[in-house]
C-alpha cells in the first residue's frame, strides 16, 4: 500500500510540474533561466553592481559551473549585464539588463495569472489545504536534509 501511495505521489508531482509550468513558458527562455533572473532581481541589493557567481550559486543551491553556463546563455540573449567588481577586480558582478527585467515582469505576470487560475479552480478552502500540505511537505524534506547534513550523509 505504501509503495502504491509513493508511486501515486511521484506521478502526481511529475504531472503537476509538467502541466503547471509548461504553459507559463516564455518563448526562447528556459525555466532555469527564468529562475536565475528572478534571483538576480530579488536578491540584488539596491544601488549595487549586481551579484557574484558564487552568490548566485549559493542562493540557488547549484554549482558555480552550472550558474556560469546559464549566465552564458542569458548573456547571449541580452538578458544580463556583467561589470567588474570595484573591490575585487578578479570578480564579475551580474545584474539584469532592461531586456532581462522585461522578461522577469512577463514571467511574474504569467505566474500570477496561473496561480490565480488555480485558486479559482480549486476554491479558497482547497487552495488553503494545498498550501498547508505543500508547506508541510517542504518542512519534512528540510528536516530530512538537516538530519543528513548533521550525520555527514551528504
Amino acid at each position: 500500500m505504501e509503495n502504491l501511495n509513493a508511486e501515486k505521489l511521484f506521478i502526481a508531482i511529475k504531472r503537476f510540474n509538467k502541466a503547471g509550468f509548461s504553459h507559463n513558458a516564455i518563448k526562447g527562455v528556459k525555466p532555469s533561466e527564468v529562475i536565475l533572473m528572478f534571483c538576480l532581481q530579488k536578491k540584488r541589493e539596491p544601488n549595487t553592481a549586481g551579484l557574484r557567481v558564487s552568490e548566485i550559486s549559493e542562493i540557488l543551491g547549484v554549482t558555480s559551473p552550472t550558474v556560469t553556463q546559464l549566465l552564458k546563455e542569458l548573456d547571449a540573449k541580452g538578458f544580463i549585464e556583467r561589470t567588474m567588481d570595484q573591490e575585487d577586480r578578479r570578480a564579475v558582478r551580474i545584474k539584469l539588463s532592461k531586456k532581462g527585467k522585461e522578461v522577469v515582469q512577463e514571467a511574474l505576470a504569467l505566474t500570477e495569472a496561473s496561480f490565480s487560475g488555480l485558486i479559482h479552480y480549486l476554491g479558497e478552502e482547497e487552495s488553503n489545504q494545498l498550501v498547508d500540505l505543500l508547506i508541510k511537505a517542504c518542512q519534512y524534506y528540510e528536516q530530512v536534509d538537516s538530519r543528513q547534513t548533521e550525520s555527514g550523509d551528504e
